[in-house]
């Protein structure tokens, strides 16, 4: 049984915007603390300052000890001292007075100092005094000195509202943001996972994601997780489709091949005929013959559609020319004209029957391309082939004067069953050309901007062994 996790990504982020939330308030709560103590006191001692005013005033023992008391009653003090032309002046002090544990001077109160003065409020013990001391409007200060507890229940008081607005400023800013990103983010990933889901389950069915017209994030990992499933789509039907082709291929190869032999066998007869066309035409046929023997049996030895390792060796370029095209013309009406441009003496370091296969795919397909075209005529239609030599590099182009490849043949171009322009066309020429020409080192592409269709071929020489060059020098002088 699998085991689900007890939130998901809604819950995480529920959670992690209460946190957040949470701590940003903790932070507000520190100096808002702060300056709510600042502010208790500074009126506290703006009401020590109207009764010293009153005091002062009032002429000597016309204030009785009750109205005394009564007055700092009012200020929540228990002495309130004036400090006028150098000589400090107590005006009313309580019955019990009481020595203060601390000084609070809001004459010089500071940001810095103010948070641990207020949090020194909050965790002190009970029945402890300050004496605080401001700017006074006659004379050069005022003080008073308080009970501490009144401040510290004023301060929890005003900590346990703060508390409440800030539980409910997070209930509805978290519930806003649980609702936004659900609807906006939880909703649409969950849609995304679940397609992935569906189409690793049954990549041939019905699990292709919905895309939108979002232009965000979102709206793009739709967009590109749609693309791949439908290019993964395709992929798995051509893959499909060349499994069950090599299946078919092998059966037939099996059989193929003890044919291919006996016309082996038959066509080696030719060569005693007494017709000369037959006796020059008759090697050529059997060169042939042994190229799909060999080709069959390398099937049937491998079992998969893949080409076996190049056996280069250095040949002439024009011989694999001709060879290409007297194949590809052999039993077909003339009227295309053969352009050779070779550089005289060119090799090229390939595999000789391989090279082969290509140049009889590309020139294949240009014959077919300028077939469709109706009437030849070789001033017109035309297939050229050229060859040079560019340091350790040998380049050679393909070209016709066809009608071209369609743009769909373009975008696909060397893949099986879609690089085809023909009706019925399985565009494997192309990608066995592809195959051979990587497997040399080298690459094949379309030219652009050429009339009909080019394809130029580069392919390296191999690397020069030093030591074994050497030692077959050493050899060759002995």
């Amino acid at each position: 049984m699998r085991n689900f996790p007890r939130l998901g990504l809604s819950g995480k982020l529920l959670g992690l915007t209460i946190l957040f939330v949470m701590v940003a308030e903790i932070l507000i709560y520190v100096p808002a603390i702060a300056n709510y103590r600042e502010r208790w006191l500074e009126d506290r001692l703006g009401r020590a300052r109207s009764v010293a005013l009153v005091l002062e005033a009032a002429p000597a023992e016309m204030v009785s000890p009750a109205l005394t008391r009564e007055l700092l009653h009012s200020v929540g003090a228990k002495a309130v001292a004036l400090k006028l032309s150098g000589a400090r002046k107590l005006l009313a002090i309580s019955d019990t007075p009481e020595e203060a544990s601390e000084l609070v001077d809001l004459r010089e109160s500071r940001f810095w100092t103010a948070i641990p003065e207020a949090l020194g409020t909050l965790l002190a013990p009970p029945g402890r005094t300050i004496r605080v001391v401001g700017a006074a409007d006659r004379g050069e200060f005022v003080e008073a000195v308080l009970e501490e507890s009144a401040l510290k229940a004023a301060m929890l008081n005003f900590s346990v509202n703060l508390l409440l607005v800030s539980l409910l400023i997070t209930a509805i800013t978290g519930a806003m943001l649980y609702v936004y990103l659900d609807r906006m983010i939880v909703r649409p990933v969950r849609h995304l996972t679940g397609s992935m889901t569906r189409f690793r389950s049954d990549p041939e069915g019905e699990g292709i994601a919905e895309s939108s017209d979002r232009d965000d994030e979102i709206g793009i990992a739709e967009r590109e997780l749609a693309a791949l499933q439908h290019q993964l789509r395709g992929q798995l039907q051509s893959k499909a489709r060349l499994a069950a082709l090599g299946l078919a291929v092998s059966k037939i190869n099996h059989d193929l091949r003890n044919l291919l032999a006996s016309a082996q066998l038959l066509s080696e007869r030719l060569e005693d005929s007494s017709d000369p066309m037959v006796r020059r035409v008759a090697p050529k046929l059997l060169s042939t013959i042994e190229r799909a023997v060999d080709y069959c049996r390398s099937v049937l030895a491998y079992g998969r559609a893949q080409e076996r390792t190049p056996e280069r060796a250095r040949v002439l370029l024009s011989d694999v020319v001709d060879d290409a095209e007297e194949a590809v013309t052999l039993g077909r009406p003339s009227g295309i004209a053969w352009i050779s441009a070779i550089e005289r003496g060119l090799e090229i370091d390939a595999d000789p029957d391989q090279l082969f296969r290509v140049l009889v795919n590309l020139t294949g397909n240009a014959v077919q391309a300028l077939e469709s075209k109706g009437d030849l005529d070789p001033a017109r239609d035309q297939i050229r082939i050229s060859g040079r030599r560019e340091g350790g590099l040998v380049i050679i182009e393909v070209s016709d004067t066809g009608p071209g490849l369609s743009e769909k043949a373009r975008q696909h171009l060397f893949e099986a069953f879609h690089g085809s322009t023909r009706q019925g066309g399985t565009g494997l020429g192309l990608v066995i050309s592809h195959e051979i020409i990587r497997a040399h080192g080298g690459e094949i592409r379309l030219v652009e901007g050429t009339l009909g269709a080019t394809f130029r071929i580069v392919i390296p020489d191999r690397p020069l062994d030093l030591a074994a060059h050497a030692r077959e020098r050493k050899r060759a002088r002995t």
